[in-house]
């Protein structure tokens, strides 16, 4: 069976479970009703998705994703990073706001599997930053994917119980969170440049130390 037979299999098993995940969970039960709903074999839905609703669930966040980005190149690009992260995040969010009831059982399912939980937000993580124009290969890049990680994450979960218009109390509680990350990120840079000062301040006190010993001694 070919990669497109199989993405489209989930598709059409995803389509046709959302509606009953809001109150039967990412379980056995909405599957097999979606494999039945899409007029799909128990060896077609097997085959598309091995181990069952996790998987299910793990498709629903990566076609999330994809959609996030399909949005994201439509609108007009902000000039700062921190507006640009926060309309990333903010459109990952409204792609999923038709099933946030989905949603937040999905993120309760996750508690039991941690190894997805991580794979699942380190590729909505990484996406943003792609996007966002992030080109960093050192220790920057693996910090700033789980510092966003963690906004998302607390910013989903008040967005999950938000019922304020349009979702505004959710947008300023994000960016409560981004000026708190931009805060930090000062306050690393000035520690960062204050100790590279006090290294070479001790580097210069060293070498005079070794002139003054050395010069003492012939």
């Amino acid at each position: 069976m070919t990669d497109d037979l199989i993405t489209s299999l989930r598709e059409r098993l995803l389509d046709a479970a959302l509606p009953d995940i809001a109150f039967d969970g990412w379980s056995s039960i909405s599957l097999e009703k979606a494999r039945a709903q899409a007029g799909i074999s128990e060896d077609e839905q097997i085959i598309a998705l091995p181990k069952g609703p996790i998987d299910l669930l793990s498709h629903f966040s990566k076609r999330g994703d994809q959609r996030m980005l399909d949005q994201l190149a439509t609108l007009e690009r902000p000039a700062k990073i921190r507006e640009l992260v926060a309309l990333a995040v903010k459109t990952r969010l409204l792609v999923d706001a038709p099933h946030r009831e989905a949603v937040r059982r999905g993120a309760a399912m996750l508690t039991a599997h941690p190894r997805v939980a991580l794979r699942l937000s380190y590729a909505t993580t990484d996406a943003v930053w792609r996007w966002v124009g992030d080109t960093s290969t050192d220790y920057n890049f693996y910090t700033k994917r789980a510092i966003l990680s963690g906004v998302i994450s607390a910013t989903r979960l008040y967005w999950f119980t938000d019922e304020s218009a349009d979702f505004e109390e959710s947008w300023a509680f994000l960016s409560r969170r981004i000026d708190n990350v931009m805060q930090f990120e000062k306050m690393k840079a000035a520690t960062q440049s204050r100790w590279e000062g006090s290294t070479d301040r001790v580097h210069g006190a060293i070498q005079r130390m070794a002139r003054w010993r050395f010069g003492q001694s012939s």
